[in-house]
This record gives C-alpha cells, sequence and structure tokens, in this order.
C-alpha cells in the first residue's frame, strides 16, 4: 500500500521565500483553495519553481492548442497515471472549456468511446501512446498530422509529456489534493 503521507510538507513563508509564497498564494486563490498543495511543495525549490511554471504555463494556457484540446489531453494523462491531484484539479478547469460529465466518462473509456469525432480520436490515441510506450507509431503520428500543423504536434507531445512527468511528481512527492 502507498502512504498518503506526504513526503515534503508544503511550505510556508519560510520554505518557500517571498516571492514564491506570493506566486503560491495567487495560485491557490486562482484554484479556489487556501492550500494548493502542489504549489506549496514545489514552491520550496525557489527559482526553479518558477522556471518550471513559466514553461507549464506557456503549454497551458498559454499554448496554441484549443483550451478545451489541451483538458482532453490532461485528463487522459491523469485517468492513465491514477493521479488523483491532476484528475481533481482539471476536472474542473476542464468544464470551464467544455469538457462535459459525457466526455469526461469517454476520456477515462479512451480513444474507443462511440461518442470522438476523427480529430478527438486521434488526439487521445496519441496521449495513450505517448504515456504508454514514450512514442508514437507512424499510422498514430500521419492520422494526427491530418488534423494539426507542426508547432501543434510539437506541443501535444510536449504537453503530454510535461503533464505525465508532473504525474510522477505527484504521486512520489505523495502531494496530496488540496481541500
Amino acid at each position: 500500500m502507498v502512504s498518503t503521507q506526504p513526503r515534503i510538507a508544503p511550505g510556508r513563508l519560510r520554505e518557500l521565500g517571498p516571492i514564491n509564497w506570493v506566486v503560491w498564494q495567487a495560485l491557490s486563490r486562482a484554484a479556489g483553495t487556501d492550500d494548493a498543495h502542489l504549489f506549496s511543495t514545489l514552491g520550496r525549490t525557489g527559482g526553479l519553481f518558477r522556471g518550471w511554471l513559466h514553461f507549464s504555463g506557456k503549454l497551458m494556457p498559454g499554448g496554441r492548442l484549443r483550451r478545451y484540446e489541451s483538458e482532453l489531453v490532461i485528463i487522459r494523462v491523469a485517468h492513465l497515471r491514477q493521479c488523483d491531484y491532476e484528475m481533481d484539479h482539471h476536472i474542473r478547469l476542464g468544464k470551464r472549456a467544455g469538457v462535459t460529465q459525457e466526455k469526461l466518462d469517454w476520456i477515462r473509456t479512451g480513444p474507443s468511446a462511440p461518442g470522438w469525432n476523427d480529430k478527438e480520436r486521434a488526439l487521445l490515441t496519441a496521449v495513450d501512446q505517448l504515456v504508454t510506450t514514450r512514442d508514437l507509431d507512424e499510422p498514430t503520428w500521419q492520422t494526427l498530422a491530418t488534423h494539426y500543423d507542426e508547432r501543434r504536434l510539437i506541443e501535444i507531445v510536449l504537453l503530454t509529456n510535461q503533464y505525465e512527468g508532473l504525474a510522477s511528481t505527484i504521486t512520489a512527492l505523495r502531494i496530496q489534493t488540496d481541500h
């Protein structure tokens, strides 16, 4: 059984420093919680935290993919990795981006769910392959490339791997879901 206690306690002003403390406070409010544990934990890394936030923010929400598509990717990764923290947070964000309860059920089923259009199915197939094999086979790549330009193709790979890596970080550090 995996321990539910965090391996590294969420930081406060002393551990985060004044800049990361302010960032953590703002991000917690935006997330609708008093303590976004992900940020109060990762914030303990000083400037690395801010660099990671910049990179993450360039992918989502600042990427070229539609927010709805980004949330499909992230929620599917969270489901595949069984990452409750990522799932809980992005279900809320996904609803704002148009991920309905029905689509959430389809995400859990995967690309074989009967309701997806061709573009959504191609996107979710790519996510599944990246998470399970760390690669995309040629048919999946070619199908995805009929729907996305080169920049978005790169972004899909980066976004998937960013959230897969984040799920690993959350799991390994035992970061608890927010209240």
